[in-house]
């Protein structure tokens, strides 16, 4: 019996793209929103329902095509290489609100999380107020935060392919 092979390349593309498409419209609706800046922890939770069914649907969508077979393996090749199209993505609008629609942003943001740590620790002082905004003003950078996007996504595509596909999995059997 010849045993074909099916692309992972295929399934990558088409539900990266679409989780991409997914991310940037939803990015631009909580900027539309003015969301940006003061996040609502529902935008987590709808941020990860996303990735979650998107990578969820990817990894179905092959086993079906590969007559009801997927090894873990492939599974985690599926969630990554998902995640890391959308996560470019993601890094693509990010530079373009960034840079382009707003470039205020990032400072705008800067602003707010240092008004917060005043609120937060009203007895900081200016110093130490002044060395966490130093911390965060590395992290905030451009190519730091894309960096940590990419690694973020990389790290949650892992976590729900694991899980997606130790519960989807199904071997062939070897005679």
């Amino acid at each position: 019996m010849e045993e074909t092979t099916i692309s992972l390349k295929k399934y990558i593309l088409i539900y990266g793209i679409i989780l991409g498409i997914l991310f940037v419209t939803y990015n631009v609706i909580i900027y539309i929103s003015n969301g940006t800046i003061n996040r609502n922890w529902i935008h987590t939770v709808i941020d990860l329902s996303i990735r979650i069914g998107i990578i969820i649907f990817g990894i179905k969508a092959y086993k079906l095509a590969n007559n009801g077979f997927l090894k873990l393996s492939e599974a985690i090749k599926i969630g990554l290489g998902i995640v890391l199209i959308a996560g470019i993505m993601a890094v693509i609008w990010n530079i373009i609100l960034n840079i382009i629609i707003e470039p205020d942003m990032i400072s705008q943001k800067f602003n707010t999380q240092k008004q917060q740590i005043i609120d937060r620790n009203p007895g900081m002082s200016p110093e130490e107020v002044n060395q966490d905004m130093a911390v965060i003003k590395t992290y905030s950078s451009l190519p730091v935060m894309s960096i940590i996007v990419i690694i973020w996504n990389l790290f949650l595509g892992l976590i729900i392919s694991i899980i997606g596909g130790a519960i989807i999995q199904k071997k062939k059997d070897v005679f």
